[in-house]
């Protein structure tokens, strides 16, 4: 369920969250929607993973010292401005908004967690937030516009708004597990210029909610690259707790833990759908090999590959690009444990090509929903999925005019 900038999608919140969304001028056009509130009604479990780079932004460092925390209130988050490499300046900016939206919902400042994101190297325009922050707090509401603004209030490139919700039976009754994400470019490995902000009202304690995040995490957030560039900001957090049922055993556990992992993944795959100037989204299927982390590697490697990427932009079934990403990436193997597939149609196996119709493969990959490329390997019983994009002239035109 991925809502889109059209007609709102009926994206509900779990009991006790509220969201909303306010224009408080950071953009150029002052009516875009600009700062984002999620609060929960009472203190609840959060956890966060957060980007790879050391080279990260303010809010990121606050963020990262308040979880795993059990008396979270909220999440409060700008757009158009990353508040990265901003220096202390940085770090004040960012607990001066997590101490104002405390004042207005009642909480400790510490119980606020904060995310920028937008151009690096600017300063916050504080006074603009701070005046926006009562405004966006007495707008907050359950309602799926309200979810959905809030949705739209973190966005930077995107196009469309991302959201997704999924729901749980427990052994105590059914939980629901929303999130909101927003990402378009600079998305790499360990993520990238991506936020997310899941929601449950399962009651978890902090140590389930970390668990459970991280798992998700990585079969989502982390399984995902546009140009394999791990930013500065990337944020995913998850808030558990409030009117829903408690999660007891590991059956109830692993019900959540399926549910968050099917938002994560929702919200990967729309960031990847609407990565900058792409024309394709593409699924890599890797299996037999040893471990998972060589069955990523390779994964990876082909995702990230500029021809690869350009081949697909001309549906062009391009089978060497791929099998010589394989080949590099220091994994044992040889051209012989290779068989490819592209879109379902095997034109490569076990080191020899094989007769295809090289025009039904590229109108497949024109026609189709996605481009799928699959990798067989002969080692073992390890495997894993990933998701990019194309590459386009559009994405190097919008990159290269960014800041200008």
């Amino acid at each position: 369920m991925i809502d889109t900038d059209g007609d709102v999608a009926p994206c509900l919140l779990p009991a006790g969250f509220r969201t909303a969304g306010v224009a408080c001028g950071i953009k150029d056009d002052p009516t875009t929607l600009d700062l984002a509130l999620f609060v929960a009604d009472g203190p609840v479990a959060a956890a966060g993973v957060f980007t790879a780079n050391r080279v990260c932004g303010a809010p990121v460092k606050v963020s990262r010292e308040r979880v795993p925390g059990e008396d979270v209130r909220a999440v409060v988050i700008n757009s158009g401005n990353a508040n990265a490499c901003t220096g202390a300046r940085g770090i004040e900016d960012a607990k001066t908004m997590t101490a104002v939206v405390a004042e207005q919902i009642g909480c400790d400042p510490e119980a606020v967690l904060v995310c920028s994101t937008g151009v690096i190297g600017h300063y916050l325009p504080l006074e603009l937030i701070t005046s926006g922050i009562p405004r966006v707090a007495a707008s907050l509401a359950d309602s799926p516009e309200a979810f959905h603004a809030a949705a739209r209030a973190m966005m930077t490139t995107d196009t469309v708004a991302k959201q997704s919700v999924h729901e749980a039976t427990l052994a105590e009754g059914t939980c629901r597990v929303s999130g909101a994400a927003k990402g378009a470019a600079m998305i790499g490995p360990n993520m990238g210029t991506m936020l997310a902000v899941v929601m449950t009202d399962a009651v978890m304690t902090p140590g389930q909610v970390d668990t459970v995040l991280r798992t998700a995490v990585d079969a989502s957030f982390n399984s995902i690259s546009v140009e394999g560039h791990t930013s500065t900001s990337d944020t995913v957090l998850l808030l558990s707790g409030g009117a829903g049922p408690v999660v007891g055993g590991d059956g109830d556990l692993e019900a959540v833990a399926a549910a968050v992992t099917s938002v994560c993944r929702d919200l990967a795959r729309a960031i990847v759908a609407d990565a900058e100037g792409a024309d394709h989204l593409v699924q890599i299927d890797v299996v037999g090999l040893r471990t998972r982390e060589e069955a990523e590697v390779i994964a990876r490697t082909v995702a990230d590959d500029a021809l690869v990427k350009t081949a697909i932009t001309g549906n062009d079934p391009n089978w060497g690009r791929i099998v010589s990403c394989c080949g590099r990436t220091g994994v044992d193997l040889v051209e012989d444990d290779i068989t490819l597939a592209i879109n379902g149609t095997v034109i490569f196996r076990e080191g020899v090509p094989v007769e295809y119709d090289q025009q039904a493969v590229s109108s497949a990959m024109r026609d189709e929903e996605q481009v799928v490329i699959a990798l067989r390997f002969p080692f073992g019983e390890s495997s894993t999925r990933f998701w990019t994009c194309d590459l386009t002239t559009e994405y190097v035109r919008l990159n290269s005019e960014y800041t200008t």
